[in-house]
């Protein structure tokens, strides 16, 4: 068999739909200042799919910054993996500032937040180690899973009770090997913007030896008394092993970071093959990032202004009869039952009739027969906004409910 032959015979769960929805379902292209109208296939659309939660994209203060750092050093010092000759004193300034606003003796700072999730698995596990994990975790902690060569034990979504027997297994397994126990859940839950039970999670500590890896994503900026994430949203800084994050939400960059102690910081600086061999984060990205982190940890009016956005979506979508699940962040999925055909038409609908712009989630992402429509509220959304958007989902559904679009035919917006 040519390797190539599964190009056409298996195109994958996706990879099947794409002759239809690449440039509009798939790879769609929003064009103009990032915000909350941008423009999509010529047309302005209400845009709720950006994880730019507190605004800082095109924040005045951030695009200055980003401008005059590109002017200072271009795009290319320095050169060379950090280890190597990309280090600089700005890189280790956004690590200690980092450090010190999520309560860590230390914090390392990665390339991306995929490659960075799978690589510090790599780095921390070996054969003889149990890593047990939520089974709703996010891709890149399931490619980092993929990675380890020892046991991995998955516990149902947030299911205390689970997590405890499988701790229970792991720590059997572990007596025999003599190796360590991780477990790897998340802050806030990307798709179902429900919280991991981080509180809940650390009181096992009490009766089991483990380290607790936790990403927090979409929580970093947004959850938290100052913003911190989940983990200062539950009090337990000093029970998180590992605190990751990433800039590509609330800091609407390029980068990542994983926050810890110093030892496990040092190794990890010499043992995560995807930050040893790559080239380091260009200076312009390391200085917008101290200048977001500046105005994240002193703007607290935008994350204000964020959560005012958020509970009225919320409450408005609820009372209108919608079913946004157990969300507890900003994250809004509204949950529509239909078949992959319908999510398209209802999809559409809101495009082209009432230039909303949102991301459709479809099986097998979410169980067959579910359609999942997820919001990304931001601190530049108005409440009229939020007023139009509530109205239009509402009569989508209720269209939906009444059969008005087809279950079968896949909307072919290229032959309109």
């Amino acid at each position: 068999m040519d390797i190539f032959d599964k190009v056409t015979s298996k195109k994958g769960n996706l990879g099947q739909y794409a002759k239809q929805a690449h440039g509009y379902f798939a790879f769609p292209k929003l064009e103009g200042e990032i915000g909350s109208r941008m423009k999509f296939r010529g047309k302005e659309v209400l845009t709720w799919s950006l994880n730019n939660y507190i605004g800082l994209a095109n924040h005045p203060e951030v695009r200055k910054e980003d401008a005059e750092a590109a002017a200072r050093w271009g795009l290319a010092y320095p050169m060379g993996a950090r280890m190597m000759s990309g280090q600089t004193s700005r890189h280790e300034e956004l690590e200690a500032q980092l450090a010190d606003f999520v309560g860590k003796p230390d914090a390392f700072l990665l390339n991306f937040g995929y490659q960075g999730m799978v690589s510090i698995i790599d780095s921390l596990v070996g054969r003889h180690d149990v890593i047990v994990y939520d089974s709703e975790s996010h891709a890149c902690i399931m490619d980092g899973l993929r990675l380890h060569v020892g046991k991995r034990f998955v516990y149902p979504h947030n299911d205390m009770d689970n997590l405890r027997k499988e701790l229970d297994r792991a720590t059997k397994w572990t007596e025999k090997t003599g190796g360590g126990i991780l477990v790897i859940t998340e802050g806030v839950f990307g798709m179902a913007g429900d919280l991991g039970k981080l509180d809940e999670i650390c009181a096992l500590k009490d009766d089991f030896n483990f380290r607790l890896l936790v990403d927090d994503a979409h929580g970093f900026g947004v959850m938290g008394k100052t913003g911190a994430g989940s983990i200062e949203h539950f009090g337990v800084e000093n029970k998180v092993d590992l605190h990751f994050s990433t800039f590509a939400k609330a800091m609407a960059g390029i980068g990542a970071f994983i926050a810890c102690s110093e030892e496990v910081g040092t190794y990890l600086r010499y043992t995560m093959r995807s930050q040893i061999f790559a080239k380091s984060l260009p200076m312009p990205i390391v200085e917008g990032s101290i200048k977001r982190l500046e105005l994240l940890k002193n703007s607290p009016e935008l994350r204000e202004k964020l959560w005012n956005v958020t509970n009225a979506l919320q409450t408005g979508l609820t009372k209108a009869g919608l079913n946004i699940g157990v969300t507890e962040s900003p994250v809004t999925p509204v949950y529509l039952s239909g078949s992959v055909a319908e999510g398209t038409q209802v999809t559409m609908d809101l495009r082209e009739n009432y230039n909303i712009f949102c991301s459709i989630v479809v099986y097998p992402v979410i169980p067959k027969g579910q359609l999942l429509l997820r919001l990304i509220p931001t601190a530049m959304h108005t409440l009229e906004d939020v007023e139009y958007t509530v109205n239009a989902f509402k009569e989508v559904a209720k269209k939906l409910s009444e059969g008005k679009y087809s279950n079968e035919k896949f909307a072919d917006i290229f032959n309109q």
